[in-house]
């Protein structure tokens, strides 16, 4: 017994160990020996196209590489004897190249073998299949021919394909056959009629198989219906075509699609309706097709097994029928094995277990060979269908399979058992950086690998993390941090350790802010073609970029200009109806996303009325109907009925009543001899719609008048005469053809009989040959060619108005003081008014100033006093004046003549203020005060009263004191007052009426030897021409001795000083160019003593510009060449008279007369000049020179002295007479030598000249 129990504990024990190992899948880094491993294959049931390749997938992975070989139909199939089969490199994937061969050669069952030293993989077993089409069988189709009403089924029987064909009816066009709930398509292809009518005689139904892999359409012979109606079937309830009577079974598939169908024929047709019996319908995984006729449904459960009620109903009657489903499944995984890692010595259990209905048979086998028939291993053994392995050995690696398998299908899968002793390696690449947002799920990996299976450890900074409520560790070593918030942030090391040694590897966790739309879009209702704006901001991670992405109705944006994306919007211009919808922004990061949406309601103003129409027609009254347009998603508010009268105003559309929205009728009273037509318009918060199209039009019966013409006046337009206006009726008021106006008249209290007058197409009349502003009672009455209308109202009026004709009299006036008087008047007789008596008008004008003559008339001022008033005040009335008055009476024809003149008089006012008031400062104590006496004396001045008090620093005012002053004084000496202090005068003119106005003025006395505390100069600038120069300054203190001094730099004169004459700016004149000045500005006192003063400002007065002086403009220059040229005209005489005596002269006499030292004599050896004389041919003279004061000989009177003025140096001939001219050249030579400053010479001066 405890043997028994020992070993029981033990045994959990090991299931326990077994289990731990079970529950781990572990890959093998491919760097380390593994058996086979299938990554790839094809599908189990692959249908090939027959005019494409064979391609069988068959990938695997191992270490060492592993081979491949197949079977084929359970045998081997030898790839290298088939030239047409090729098998990939480094893989095990055929490709069967089927050209020119029959593709069924090649269908079978494949399976692929991957195999090395530690173990062989199977994959599934393929099942190849050829893909067919087959040609419809041919078939003669007789004409079917049926009695309308009755039912009909037109059969398609395709034939059978691979995979089956998609079946669809159509015409000889290719049209598709209309199908609704009478006429359709079952789920095997044949077309049902649940009862035929005339329209369905056609001879062109056929039917169409397309197969899918092939891309082929198939067609069946058309089928000719004839449909008859002498024998029509009646109505009857419904009955079961397909399926059959009322119960049927129907087997699925777990996982499949179940399509349940229900058929029935009657007439009327029927309705069909489902339910599950006991139970609902799966919700969310059902659906109805082929108009109610089948129920899908997706994804079959168990639970859906059980019986399902189809009925058919209609007026007549209703049937059902019961369709039992029964679920079944093929093999599905409840824990398929998985690969099992080793070490030496240790044990592992592999489990497979699986479920189907029926329930599969499970089976194991090792490297492809049956568990029962590989070579018995010590260390494994089969218990409950699991293999357990124990005390494994290096070398005793294998893969095996398990297959579960029922009826339906079957499973495989592949599991190795690798045998290895390796240290710890983690696999998750180091050093890794892993972002989340905050309160975001943090997953940090360490997957590891090592044999024996290695422990995980985590670490954060250096601190353990335990599985718990911050940290979740799963059994994959991945750690996880359900809500991640900054302070998780850091380096987290994860620890792999068994027992051949330990690997550490770090990562690094970055909790980023969450990205949040913080300004949303928002509900938007719009105009149509207006615009629309969607805001869409969003706060993020600065490390992060959000992009932007906006979906209407959860798809793209249409690509349509009209919609822009902004960097944190959407706009949409022009919006139409079609924009309508749902849009959301979506904002991604990396990391994460928000999203926002919001609606797009486009508005615009309500379609038009329809359908209007006009009921209970009765004489006078209508009742209009109509249907509401669409609102356009603006509610309506009301209805608008408008009206046209196009008897009256055709064209002319006038409102005539507002309806609820509640309402869709409205009563409406109408007038006779109107042509109505009526139109509705809807109105909501856009506007009104467009009016609806007019009804039909409705005449009403014409009527005598119900009413008269409005507005009747009587006005007075001439003294024997009155007109008579009214408001004319309009076409709607006249009720009938021939509308006129009888207008009736007579004088109040004289006429007993009325004056009447008909007329038409006019709104007034003139009465003449009236009594002036006589009294009349007036009708205006309307009349039309079914008769009068209503008795009218009398209206009382006036005929015309004359003016006044007698003057108001007894006017007296009444002065009441220099400003107001009051008058008074007596009435004039009513009699003599001629009409409505408005008022009186009282004229006066100032005719003078009693003191003095008025220089010109004032205008006269007019009171108008209504009605019976006959007293009055004038105010504003000037004091010591002559006013002259006169009254006339009014009416509301004019003025009537106008009282005599009364003149009077205003006694004496009080004067107005002095005209001007100056104060002057007279010395250290003393002021002068001078005013300009009143502009209005009102009165005979009698003096003026002057006060004055001083005021201190603070504005405080000192004691008052008050002088009284004669009328003819205008001014007043102060003295003994206070120096350097300011006072406060007051002035006002008085006569016996009392005093006038006051006028103030402040002055200041001047300043004593102690000038004023602090700076009274401010900054000191100037501007410099080349004569003046203009200095300004600022200056705080009094203004009466300032001055400008100025002297020139670096000079012992005395300062010039200029008076200012109460001014911050002076213009110093007469100064020197090129010169240096230094200026200030001083104030000074009485004494003439400097109290204040500015910094001396240097200023320099720029050189006067060089100017180039036309010397021949010169008075002196103009006046010394006259008297050179006169000079000159006297020596030609006295050398003409002199030559013409025959006389000659020595030139050395003449210069010595001369003495100028400018003109030296051209010496030869003797130092002199010869004498020359003219002979008639002109020939050199011998010894013969020009004087140098320019007179000639006789004999050489032809000779010019320009030409003696012109050429080089003089020079002489073999004779020795002069050749050449007399050269101002030495004679500049001796002038510079000699530095003389006179002036040139008569010769030189004139051959200037000339």
């Amino acid at each position: 017994m405890d043997m028994k129990r020992s070993c029981t504990r033990c045994g959990g024990a090991v299931m326990l160990l077994l289990l731990g190992h079970m529950t781990t899948a572990l890959e093998v880094p491919l760097d380390l020996p593994q058996p086979p491993t299938i990554t790839h294959q094809s599908l189990k049931d692959y249908i090939i196209d027959p005019r494409e390749n064979i391609v069988i997938h068959c990938e695997a992975k191992g270490k060492p590489h592993p081979s491949f070989s197949w079977t084929r139909n359970g045998t081997h199939f030898d790839v290298e004897k088939d030239s047409k089969v090729i098998m990939k490199p480094n893989s095990g994937t055929l490709v069967i190249d089927i050209s020119g061969e029959k593709a069924e050669a090649y269908e079978g069952v494949y399976q692929c073998i991957a195999r090395n030293e530690h173990g062989s993989a199977m994959s599934n077993n393929i099942v190849i299949r050829q893909s067919r089409s087959p040609l419809w069988s041919k078939e003669k189709i007789e004409p079917i021919t049926v009695q309308r009403g009755m039912s009909l089924v037109l059969q398609c029987r395709p034939p059978a394909g691979l995979p089956p064909p998609i079946i669809f009816w159509m015409d000889n066009n290719f049209q598709r056959l209309p199908q609704n709930s009478r006429v359709s398509q079952a789920l095997n292809g044949d077309l049902y009629f649940c009862n035929v009518i005339m329209e369905d005689t056609r001879n062109d139904y056929i039917c169409y198989a397309r197969f899918p892999h092939t891309q082929t359409i198939q067609q069946k012979q058309p089928i000719n219906v004839n449909v008859l109606d002498n024998s029509p079937s009646g109505e009857r309830a419904p009955t079961f075509m397909n399926p059959p009577g009322t119960h049927s079974t129907t087997m699925v598939l777990k996982g499949d699609t179940l399509q349940l169908e229900c058929i029935a024929d009657g007439l009327p047709t029927p309705d069909i309706s489902w339910s599950k019996v006991n139970r609902d319908l799966p919700s969310g995984r059902f659906s109805f097709h082929s108009f109610q006729k089948t129920l899908k449904i997706t994804e079959v459960t168990e639970a859906d097994g059980g019986d399902y009620r189809c009925l058919a109903k209609n007026r007549l009657g209703s049937n059902h029928h019961i369709i039992t489903v029964v679920v079944r499944a093929a093999p599905f995984w409840i824990s398929a094995p998985q690969n099992l890692i080793l070490a030496p010595k240790e044990s592992g259990m592999l489990t497979c277990r699986a479920e189907g209905n029926p329930k599969p048979t499970v089976t194991w086998s090792v490297n492809g060979i049956p568990i029962e028939n590989s070579h018995k291993d010590p260390s494994r053994k089969i218990e409950n269908g699991n293999i357990i392995l124990s005390d494994v050995q290096t070398g005793s690696s294998s893969v095996y399979q398990c297959n579960a398998s029922n009826e339906y299908g079957y499973l495989l899968a592949n599991a190795f058992v690798s045998v290895l002793a390796e240290p710890p390696r983690v696999l998750t690449p180091p050093n890794h950086v892993y972002s989340v947002v905050t309160n975001s799920r943090a997953l940090l990996d360490c997957a590891s690998f090592g044999s024996p299976l290695p422990k995980i450890t985590w670490f954060k900074d250096s601190q353990s993390i335990v599985d718990g409520d911050s940290y979740i560790i799963h059994k994959n070593n991945t750690l996880e941090i359900n809500v991640a918030r900054p302070l998780n942030s850091g380096k987290y090391t994860c620890i792999a350790s068994n027992s051949l040694g330990n690997k550490e590897n770090h990562v690094y966790l970055e909790v980023k802010e969450a990205t949040r739309i913080i300004r949303q879009p928002g509900y938007k209702v719009v105009q149509r073609n207006s615009m629309a704006v969607f805001e869409c901001k969003v706060k993020h991670d600065p490390s992060l970029f959000p992009s932007m992405i906006w979906l209407k109705d959860n798809m793209e944006l249409p690509d349509d200009t009209r919609f822009e994306v902004g960097s944190d919007s959407l706009t949409i211009h022009d919006v139409r109806e079609d924009d309508e919808g749902n849009y959301t922004c979506i904002r991604n990061t990396t990391l994460d996303q928000d999203s926002a949406s919001a609606m797009l309601t486009v508005v615009e103003q309500p379609d038009p009325p329809t359908d209007l129409e006009l009921t209970d027609q009765r004489e006078l009254s209508v009742q209009l109907t109509w249907t509401p347009g669409d609102e356009n998603n603006s509610p309506i508010q009301l209805f608008l009925i408008q009206y046209e009268d196009s008897l009256h105003k055709p064209g002319v559309w006038v409102n005539m009543t507002e309806v609820s929205v509640t309402s869709t009728t409205a009563h409406l009273e109408l007038s006779p001899y109107v042509y109505y037509s009526f139109r509705v318009l809807a109105l909501n918060d856009v506007g009104l719609s467009e009016p609806s199209a007019p009804s039909r039009q409705y005449r009403t019966n014409p009527a005598r008048p119900d009413g008269n013409p409005s507005d009747v006046e009587v006005i007075g337009t001439s003294p024997d005469s009155m007109t008579i206006t009214w408001r004319e009726l309009t076409g709607l008021e006249s009720n009938g053809p021939g509308l006129q106006y009888k207008v009736s008249w007579r004088q109040k209290d004289l006429d007993p009989q009325w004056t009447s007058l008909t007329l038409a197409n006019v709104s007034q009349y003139v009465v003449t040959g009236t009594p002036t502003f006589a009294p009349y009672e007036v009708t205006v009455q309307a009349v039309n060619d079914y008769g009068s209308g209503p008795r009218p109202e009398v209206v009382l009026g006036y005929s015309g108005e004359d003016l006044p004709n007698v003057a108001p009299e007894n006017v007296k006036v009444s002065v009441q003081n220099g400003t107001v008087a009051e008058v008074r008047w007596d009435a004039v007789p009513l009699s003599t008014v001629r009409g409505q008596l408005n008022g009186y008008k009282v004229s006066y004008w100032k005719m003078r100033s009693l003191h003095k003559q008025d220089p010109e008339p004032v205008k006269p001022q007019e009171l108008i006093f209504h009605g019976s008033e006959l007293e009055g005040l004038l105010i504003g009335l000037h004091p010591y004046s002559q006013y002259t008055l006169n009254i006339r009476a009014f009416n509301r024809k004019g003025d009537g003549p106008t009282s005599s003149n009364l003149i009077f008089e205003t006694p004496e006012g009080v004067p107005g203020p002095p005209a001007d008031l100056k104060i002057q400062n007279l010395n250290l104590d003393s002021l002068i005060v001078k005013w300009v006496p009143p502009v209005e004396y009102n009165g005979h001045l009698t003096g003026y009263l002057l006060k004055y008090q001083p005021i201190n620093k603070t504005d405080e005012l000192g004691p008052l004191k008050e002088l009284l002053l004669p009328a003819n004084e205008t001014s007043i000496t102060l003295e003994n007052l206070k120096h350097s202090t300011h006072y406060k005068f007051y002035l006002n003119a008085m006569t016996i009426k009392g005093s006038g106005p006051i006028v103030t003025k402040e002055g200041f006395t001047m300043v004593d030897e102690a000038p004023p505390a602090g700076r009274m100069f401010g900054s000191v600038n100037s501007s410099v021409e080349e004569d003046h120069a203009v200095i300004s300054w600022e200056y705080s203190g009094p203004d009466r001795n300032v001055y400008v001094e100025y002297v020139v730099d670096n000079s012992k004169e005395p300062w010039k000083t200029e008076f200012v004459n109460g001014t911050r700016t002076y213009q110093i004149k007469g100064l020197k160019p090129g010169m240096s000045y230094r200026v200030r500005v001083v104030a000074k006192d009485h004494s003439d003593a400097t109290v204040h003063s500015t910094e001396e400002l240097l200023i320099t007065v720029p050189a006067m510009t060089s100017k180039q002086v036309d010397i021949a403009t010169q008075g002196w220059f103009i006046g010394l060449m006259c008297a050179i040229a006169l000079l000159i005209l006297v020596l030609l005489i006295v050398c003409f008279i002199k030559r013409n005596k025959g006389g000659k002269y020595p030139v050395k006499e003449k210069e010595d007369a001369h003495q100028d030292p400018e003109i030296q004599p051209m010496k030869e050896d003797d130092g002199t000049f010869g004498e020359y004389s003219d002979t008639e041919d002109h020939k050199p003279l011998k010894g013969s020179r020009t004087p140098s004061n320019g007179t000639v000989k006789k004999d050489d009177s032809d000779d010019s002295l320009v030409d003696y003025g012109e050429g080089g140096d003089g020079q002489f001939n073999e004779d020795g007479s002069f050749i050449g001219q007399y050269s101002g050249k030495k004679e500049k030579d001796t002038a510079e030598g000699n530095e003389s400053s006179e002036a040139p010479s008569p010769v030189n001066a004139m051959n200037s000249f000339v």
